[in-house]
């Protein structure tokens, strides 16, 4: 199975390095020296790592055969990929790959479906699950442990628990649901805002 593991950036330097958008949990393993990776566009690989480093909080990498700046910059934007066993798991308890949380089923803690996980977005700062709503819209749900409470790869689902207007229904069913309810009379918008004291 291929696992899309880093994003290759800018050249860096003239002696071939590149900077690289890491997409893995492991890259000191996915990413090590002397590992082979399958590229996309497929044309431009395989690539052998040379040598990695890390520079400025960045990873750099540099690739057998690529020796000055023209030929890194030509690598630019091209995707870096590890063959994987599909029977292989992470080190880490809490760690998933990108296949594995593909297709999973996301509900909410009381069992509301939220929809279909249909892409893993990597961004440097956190990662995002894309999830498909059963009306086609999609929805970013990030994937940290405030929000996402529990993967259950054997029930196939991933389970929520969304912020108010994360998921915009869900926001404005409670609006309309705490809007009822605080003003019971039916008041709204300045009226409302103007009867302090109804709230018990």
């Amino acid at each position: 199975m291929q696992l899309v593991v880093a994003r290759i950036g800018r050249a860096h330097g003239i002696k071939g390095e590149v900077t690289v958008e890491v997409r893995t949990d492991e890259p000191e393993l996915r990413l090590a020296p002397g590992a082979v990776l399958a590229t996309d566009p497929a044309g431009t690989g395989p690539l052998t790592i040379a040598s990695g480093r890390v520079h400025s909080g960045r990873l750099l990498l540099r690739f057998e055969g690529v020796g000055d700046r023209t030929a890194a910059e030509a690598l630019r934007n091209t995707l870096l990929i590890a063959e994987i066993d599909p029977e292989e798991l992470p080190e880490g308890e809490d760690e998933y790959y990108d296949h594995q949380l593909i297709d999973l089923d996301v509900v909410t803690e009381d069992g509301t479906e939220v929809g279909r996980i249909t892409e893993i977005s990597h961004l440097p700062t956190q990662d995002l699950f894309i999830v498909e709503r059963p009306d086609g819209t999609e929805v970013m749900i990030p994937f940290v442990e405030e929000i996402v409470t529990g993967i259950d790869l054997e029930e196939q689902r991933a389970v929520i628990a969304p912020p108010p207007g994360l998921i915009d229904d869900r926001a404005e069913i409670a609006s309309s649901r705490d809007d009822a309810e605080d003003d019971p009379k039916g008041l709204s918008g300045d009226d409302a805002e103007g009867t302090p004291g109804d709230r018990s």
